[in-house]
């Protein structure tokens, strides 16, 4: 199996059965796979969760990408994007905060990763600022902004299961970054 074919399986393995804590073995039992195999393409089992996050990650910032359409406001791509986001983050979320505690304390395992989880937000976020009216000069500090504000929210829903509270805090979120910027 490819590099690419398992971590596309370990991605939808991860999705029906969630993370959990499952041994490497486990996991390359699940995927049909040996987990010398894993070792070799993805180094340990901390890698190829890398590798989910990273992967799942860029399907996220593909969304936001595939949602800018000319028939649909910022607000209604940001609603949309909102929606689906956490969906996801109800699968991956736990993955994503503990390989991110992982990156914050330089584990090596999180090297590949850790630049992705801000810098390779910030341009398709910074488009969408500018799209929704925010000068460019500006829209850097509110993509880090939503990114961050973002990221608190789904730690919440996460920690807390309001999903309510959740969605209604990301439409005030949303709000505040279509009010004139003065």
């Amino acid at each position: 199996m490819s590099r690419a074919s398992l971590l596309a399986d370990a991605v939808e393995h991860f999705a029906k059965n969630g993370i959990g804590d499952a041994s490497l073995r486990t996991i390359a039992s699940s995927l049909g796979t040996s987990h010398r195999m894993l070792i070799y393409h993805f180094g340990s089992r901390e890698g190829l969760l890398a590798e989910v996050v990273r992967t799942v990650e860029q399907q996220q910032r593909d969304l936001l990408t595939s949602l800018d359409a000319p028939d649909r406001s910022v607000a209604e791509q940001s609603e949309e994007f909102w929606r689906r986001v956490t969906e996801a983050a109800l699968v991956y979320g736990p993955l994503f905060f503990e390989l991110s505690a992982h990156a914050m304390q330089d584990l090596p395992h999180t090297d590949s990763l850790k630049a992705d989880l801000i810098n390779v937000w910030l341009p398709p976020l910074i488009d969408l600022c500018v799209r929704a009216g925010i000068p460019a000069d500006e829209a850097p500090a509110y993509a880090r902004l939503g990114l961050a504000a973002a990221r608190g929210l789904l730690f919440d829903l996460l920690l807390t299961g309001d999903r309510a509270g959740v969605d209604e805090a990301s439409a005030l979120l949303n709000r505040l970054f279509t009010l004139p910027v003065q």
